[in-house]
């Protein structure tokens, strides 16, 4: 008989996420995104080092942020029980987290040592998100009109009728004017692209498609939850 208690992994990385969010949420509204992101990351990794696991970090804080803690290469876990790779960004949005709005999430996805996708240097890359009506339908090379009307006849709807999130940012008026051009609804993000991805999948968002150029750790992070 099995008299040690086993553990659930997707269950502990629930605690990692909580523990971030319970933590950083003390943060909410006063105005300092640094201290936000420091408390978030200090909570994730002291969970994340109580886990029976041998985990190396592979998209940290380190690469865009600077962050001394939770960088690419750091090792996690108690160095026993299963090689993970993992993904992390304790929290996405801390600039709404510190001003008191929405679209803050703490993110953590895992995989077996050595799967996990690891764009390097990169810091930014093209993003298109859909939900699962619209998975293998849309192709990022293709032209945007094509890709929403691809999204409009998995989905059921004109064109006209789609809402597109985009990250509100100088680099992207070519692509906001495209969108409207073609009659699309934009719901513009101050910031947590994160979130924006995964409203594409929730059936009562009103999000259809998510466009634009973001941070290379949450693209992966978001491919992870879709």
């Amino acid at each position: 008989m099995e008299l040690e208690p086993t553990r659930n992994l997707a269950l502990e990385l629930v605690r990692v996420t909580e523990a971030a969010a319970l933590t950083a949420g003390r943060q909410m509204g006063r105005g300092d995104k640094v201290a936000a992101d420091r408390a978030a990351v200090e909570a994730m990794r002291l969970v994340l080092n109580s886990i029976q696991m041998n985990a190396i970090i592979v998209i940290g804080e380190g690469e865009k942020d600077h962050a001394p803690m939770l960088f690419n290469g750091e090792r996690v876990g108690t160095g026993t029980g299963a090689e993970m790779d993992i993904a992390v960004d304790p929290i996405d949005g801390t600039r709404p987290l510190a001003y008191g709005t929405y679209n803050a999430l703490s993110t953590v996805a895992v995989a077996p040592r050595g799967t996990m996708f690891n764009p390097g240097p990169f810091v930014y890359m093209d993003k298109i998100a859909v939900g699962p009506a619209t998975k293998g339908k849309i192709n990022i090379e293709a032209p945007v009109a094509e890709n929403l009307k691809a999204v409009a006849r998995a989905n059921g709807k004109a064109v006209e009728d789609l809402t597109a999130v985009i990250l509100d940012r100088p680099r992207h008026e070519k692509l906001i004017a495209e969108v409207r051009r073609n009659g699309v609804r934009i719901r513009l993000l101050s910031d947590g692209d994160v979130a924006g991805a995964l409203m594409t999948a929730w059936p009562d968002s009103g999000i259809d498609v998510l466009f634009g150029i973001g941070g290379t750790p949450e693209g992966v992070l978001a491919a992870c939850a879709l």
